[in-house]
């Protein structure tokens, strides 16, 4: 074999480092820098809708994350779950308790520097706790892929079965706490109109059920 197809050889077998990425790994810094800025935006905008929707921003580039780490099924449970129901519920929570479309100084709080510091604080702590887990495991390439629907069901319905069913039973009741804060504040609206209290049952409160 000649010196240079030696060297072509070498070159096409040497593992990408640092200074030469791949394609994939280019897209998933890209992806990961403007979810990042969606999140950043989402936490500090003071406007609950703009804030909603970027979450949304923020749900997807963590979904397309999971396409390029190859887990299909995270990745399409991330959109269906979150974006379709944890983002909707969000948005219906907002409509039911008349919350502000515009900006919202009263929703902001003046303890900016303590939540940032409990942020970067309970980052570091997530960060070192996966870190210290996850230090010494040996994904096994012969087996069944990570993100497969076998590997994730029998993870979820084994061992996180019970934090599943607490999480819809919390969605539950934020969505019954909106319905329960908008009809009293309809209520209270009706009494300051009136000035007689609302009545349960009455004519109105129907007219507004129906």
């Amino acid at each position: 074999m000649s010196p240079a197809a030696a060297l072509a050889t070498t070159a096409a077998v040497a593992p990408h480092g640092l200074l030469s990425p791949t394609g994939v790994e280019i897209a998933f810094l890209l992806v990961g820098l403007v979810t990042f800025g969606a999140a950043l935006v989402t936490v500090t905008t003071r406007q609950l809708v703009h804030a909603a929707l970027w979450l949304v921003v923020t749900l997807g580039g963590l979904a397309v994350e999971y396409l390029l780490l190859t887990a299909e099924f995270i990745a399409w449970m991330q959109v269906l779950i979150y974006v379709g129901s944890v983002v909707v519920l969000l948005l219906f929570g907002l409509m039911l308790t008349k919350a502000p479309i515009g900006r919202s100084p009263d929703a902001d709080s003046a303890n900016r520097w303590a939540a940032l510091a409990v942020a970067v604080a309970a980052a570091a702590a997530l960060v070192w706790v996966v870190v210290d887990a996850f230090r010494t495991t040996w994904i096994d390439l012969g087996g069944a892929p990570s993100g497969s629907t076998k590997v994730t069901g029998a993870s979820l319905f084994q061992n996180w079965v019970l934090p599943f069913e607490a999480l819809s039973v919390l969605l539950l009741a934020a969505l019954v706490g909106a319905i329960v804060l908008s009809r009293k504040a309809k209520a209270d609206a009706a009494t300051a109109t009136t000035g007689t209290p609302a009545v349960p049952g009455s004519r109105s409160e129907r007219e507004g059920v129906r």
